[in-house]
């Protein structure tokens, strides 16, 4: 007799827990380091610490959350190193996507990333940038390229590293005038993009990612 299939119920609630402490790490509610009261959290959400360590080893596969034999869970620190790993992959998967959408994109998909960057442009409006609203966006551009680009595993690969990424996100985007070099970043992406240039596209998305990565050091 086959094994029972787990509760639908019980599959999605540690999935909701992951997502719940997924946040709270990407918002510095749970800091890089600290340690992860098992009761404390199972208490304060109403389960029992059968979902939540379920939850932390989805967490602990990304990246997100650090194992440590006999001491608990921790919210992962991230080394230079770790980060200087993370850009340069990042750099490399995600400059070979935009490549692929250069040439690719149909007018409608070229539109919809000229629609997200508006929506960037907006959120970085001087006097009245929206930081949160700026990562949100940023966000579902590059995704949508990835998107567009159609290989599910590059863009696998590319949300893991996104999401070791956002451990620091704030601490570089957050640099007085980062957000401003982004955006001008972004416009050499889309004119690049816009104008079907595949190795102009790769090249800007390079110098993005070099960017950041000099900004988040």
């Amino acid at each position: 007799m086959p094994p029972a299939t787990p509760p639908l119920a019980h599959r999605a609630l540690y999935e909701e827990v992951a997502e719940l402490l997924r946040q709270r790490i990407f918002k510095r509610e749970l800091e890089p380091g600290t340690w992860i009261d098992e009761l404390k959290i199972a208490e304060e959400i109403g389960i029992s610490r059968t979902p939540l360590r379920e939850a932390l080893k989805v967490l602990a596969t990304e990246g997100l959350v650090t194992m440590k034999v006999r001491r608990g869970a921790y919210v992962t620190e991230v080394s230079q190193q770790d980060l200087a790993d993370v850009y340069h992959l990042l750099s490399l998967l995600e400059s070979d996507a935009a490549g692929v959408v250069a040439t690719k994109a149909t007018d409608a998909e070229l539109k919809e990333l000229q629609t997200l960057h508006k929506a960037l442009e907006a959120a970085a409006k001087p006097g009245k940038a929206n930081t949160d609203q700026f990562f949100a966006v940023n966000e579902k551009f590059h995704m949508r390229l990835l998107e567009i680009a159609n290989n599910r595993w590059r863009d696998q690969m590319v949300a893991d590293l996104r999401k070791v990424m956002k451990l620091n996100r704030h601490n570089s985007l957050l640099k007085t005038g980062r957000i401003e070099e982004s955006l001008a970043e972004h416009r050499a992406i889309m004119d690049a993009l816009t104008a079907r240039d595949a190795a102009l596209t790769v090249q800007r998305v390079r110098e993005h990612f070099a960017n950041g990565l000099e900004a988040a050091e």
